[in-house]
């Protein structure tokens, strides 16, 4: 392998790893074996542990932007773009009946580490803020759109909307697969009235983000 592919299996395994166990658990050493790398090729491109899991959350945001970019689009109204981030983050986080419940590594990271580990701190705090920053512009668009009701305080519904998804995340790593289709049910109607969407538009374009049916 490339040095390049080295370091993007590492980052790989480890995000794969952390997120079906937990990052306490997860050891430089399980993480070498799974992506074929000797202990000399992970501390070539890492630090330690916590260097590559900062590593990991930057690798990871790249490809979510990615997504997010396309969900938000301009050329979909604001309430498709709405339903689309609502589908997103349900596929994202919570998978379907086939993957189960994935959650996200970085929430169960930062509640393990605590105040622990500074760096990995710093890396969720800016994760968070990304997340604030797309969830202001989906506000400000639907505001601007006559979709909201009364005067919003744009972001403090983004924060809102933020904690509210970390949360459910937490919920649905708790309850697991039997919860699923409590999350989905949910989910719509948390975001609607967080954002003080009118009644009118709630589950306007509902069908597209429903749970994938089992293979």
């Amino acid at each position: 392998m490339s040095a390049e592919e080295t370091r993007n299996r590492l980052l790989d395994t480890a995000l794969e790893l952390i997120w079906q166990s937990n990052y306490n658990s997860v050891g430089v050493n399980e993480i070498c074996k799974q992506a074929g790398v000797t202990k000399g090729g992970f501390y070539h491109h890492f630090e330690s542990k916590a260097h590559l899991f900062c590593a990991a959350s930057e690798h990871y945001w790249e490809n979510i932007k990615r997504d997010l970019d396309a969900v938000l689009s301009p050329v979909n109204s604001p309430l498709e773009q709405l339903e689309n981030v609502i589908g997103f983050i349900f596929h994202n986080k919570f998978g379907s009946p086939a993957t189960c419940v994935r959650g996200s590594p970085f929430f169960s990271a930062g509640l393990q580490t605590g105040c622990d580990e500074p760096m990995i701190n710093d890396s969720l705090q800016k994760m968070s803020q990304n997340c604030v920053k797309y969830n202001l512009a989906l506000v400000r668009s639907l505001s601007a759109a006559g979709y909201l009701e009364g005067d919003v305080d744009a972001e403090r519904v983004a924060r809102l909307l933020s904690q509210y998804v970390q949360g459910l995340a937490g919920f649905a790593r708790v309850n697991g697969c039997a919860c699923l289709e409590t999350v989905r049910k949910d989910i719509g109607e948390g975001f609607y009235r967080l954002l003080g969407l009118k009644r009118q538009y709630w589950f306007t374009t509902r069908a597209t983000w429903q749970m994938p049916a089992k293979a």
